[in-house]
């Protein structure tokens, strides 16, 4: 995966726009990320409509490394609450590990993410935020 294919990954991500985002994924990926698990289409489409029917999520990316079986990514997670994000709404989906997040409040958060890849497409993912 060279930058400019990542590039485009990202801006599909900022624009919501979940199909080109899964078009990245090989079949039965394992996008396993704060105790979430995704590893279907409608997984992904079902867990990001929830959370950015609350938040607005932009990902920025700082620096930005590939080889053919791995691409390592540092950058910054703009978290822009525009609807209360509750306990009680992110215990119901099964989101015990996420913080809620009232209207208003924004986070920026510096994450690290590790995307495996298999003929090019991302096979797993997994991230962590400092």
């Amino acid at each position: 995966m060279t930058r400019e294919d990542y590039d485009r990954y990202v801006a599909a991500f900022n624009a919501r726009d979940y199909d080109a985002v899964f078009d990245f994924y090989a079949e039965n990926p394992r996008m396993a990320f704060f105790g979430i698990e995704i590893r279907t289409r409608e997984q992904l489409r079902d867990f990001y409509t929830f959370l950015h029917a609350h938040v607005r999520e932009t990902v920025t990316v700082e620096r930005f490394a590939s080889s053919d079986e791995l691409v390592a990514v540092e950058g910054l997670v703009r978290i822009e609450a525009f609807a209360d994000l509750t306990r009680e709404a992110l215990d119901a989906r099964g989101m015990e590990q996420f913080f809620p997040i009232a209207k208003g409040d924004v986070q920026e958060l510096r994450q690290y993410i590790h995307y495996h890849l298999e003929g090019g497409k991302i096979v797993s993912v997994g991230c962590a935020l400092v």
